[in-house]
């Protein structure tokens, strides 16, 4: 996980310049969100009011200092303040609470699954791990990109065969008889998937770890957050 703040002088005086980032190699959708929430924050520019990355990094911090699931706890740190102001057009409700409670409930479970990811590729990467080529998984994405190709390649052939074009007509039967083949083929490896997976430990396990001390190790750098400014 990426940390970094620069300050830069301007003629205020001195202005911070956040970043964060997960890298968790586009297994998750997070940075799908990330890209979406920060073009709509900045186009409005309300970048407090509408919840992207610098939300994410402060409610990581809040569950680091109140523990897990301690929304309320966290909501009413104003060293956090930040977290509520996405809301603040929904205090009217009365499901308010409990809404923006499984919205961060929602958020963390995505921030885990993406702060595991970048876990495990670091230490495949620091143990120079690589994929067992003969995996069914790795069978089934190689049958998938052969798929792929075999039916880019050859999509014309259909409108010539509805033309008439008998010569495309016999390619065209030849291709669909490949296709067939490697559909069967993907098959009987999506049936071994099952058995393979059910050998792998669990990540806690795997790293010799705690959730909780994955979270922590991921998002300690070297002390607490520096309070967050509440706003008057």
């Amino acid at each position: 996980m990426l940390l970094q703040q620069n300050l830069k002088k301007d003629k205020n005086g001195f202005k911070t310049k956040f970043m964060f980032n997960i890298a968790d190699g586009g297994f998750t959708e997070l940075h799908t969100l990330w890209q979406t929430e920060e073009r709509a924050a900045l186009s409005s520019g309300k970048m407090a009011d509408i919840w992207h990355r610098r939300h994410d990094y402060w409610l990581l911090a809040g569950i680091v200092t109140h523990g897990y699931a301690r929304w309320q706890d966290i909501q009413n740190d104003p060293r956090y303040a930040i977290l509520n102001e996405p809301f603040k057009t929904e205090m009217h409700k009365g499901n308010y609470l409990e809404m923006k409670n499984k919205f961060l409930a929602r958020r963390f479970k995505l921030l885990e699954q993406a702060l595991v990811i970048e876990e495990q590729l670091r230490r495949a990467a620091y143990l120079n791990m690589s994929q067992d080529p003969g995996h069914p998984a790795m069978a089934l994405n190689t049958r998938f990109t052969e798929v792929e190709c075999l039916a880019e390649s050859h999509q014309h052939l259909s409108k010539e065969s509805l033309g008439g074009n008998k010569p495309a007509n016999a390619v065209l039967h030849k291709v669909l008889n490949q296709l067939e083949e490697l559909l069967s083929d993907m098959k009987a490896d999506v049936t071994r998937l099952p058995n393979m997976l059910s050998r792998i430990p669990p990540v806690s396990a795997r790293l010799q770890m705690s959730e909780r001390s994955i979270l922590s190790r991921l998002t300690s750098r070297g002390g607490e957050p520096p309070p967050q400014q509440v706003r008057g």
